[in-house]
């Protein structure tokens, strides 16, 4: 079955989740948590959660198995925390849990990124993976990072993503 087919085919309501990962930011300041969530709505999905969580890697865990577990979202959008500072370990938090990596991802946004911000885009570690039945992105905490992510990458290719893992 050709890609078209498989997002044809894939469901169009997702369940989706959305942690931004920051120790400066509340809620009421996350621009691109609240602009993801708003983007999903928009493409028809249900968005589950949204909350801000610190730099820390025990937390980060532990949020994102909670989350596997209750509401069991088909996507967890990870913002922030994908930085070079050593406060930065979102990557190193949730790689462990991957079960398979999505290893096109980070070139595939790195590549974008550059034709956008020029050399910058070596620092960027983004990546995805699943976890059970549920693909997590972790992407940059910039808006403008959030933006290219969602719409270049993971919106469009979301129902395919699931399509795939739910085949079993």
């Amino acid at each position: 079955m050709s890609s078209k087919e498989h997002k044809k085919h894939g469901l169009k309501k997702l369940n989706l989740g959305v942690l931004s990962v920051s120790s400066t930011r509340r809620l009421a300041e996350d621009k691109s948590g609240h602009w993801i969530c708003k983007r999903a709505k928009r493409e028809g999905h249900t968005v589950v959660c949204h909350q801000v969580i610190p730099d820390d890697r025990d937390i980060i865990v532990k949020t994102v198995t909670d989350k596997l577990s209750d509401p069991s979202p088909h996507v967890i959008i990870l913002t922030g925390g994908t930085g070079l500072s050593k406060k930065d370990v979102t990557i190193e938090a949730v790689r462990p849990l991957f079960e398979k990596e999505l290893t096109a991802f980070g070139p595939i946004f790195s590549q974008l990124s550059f034709e956008e911000i020029d050399s910058s885009a070596i620092m960027s570690r983004a990546t995805a993976g699943i976890i059970g039945e549920t693909v997590l992105f972790c992407i940059p905490g910039s808006i403008k990072a959030c933006k290219l992510a969602c719409k270049a990458l993971i919106f469009p290719e979301l129902s395919h993503i699931i399509k795939h893992i739910q085949e079993g």
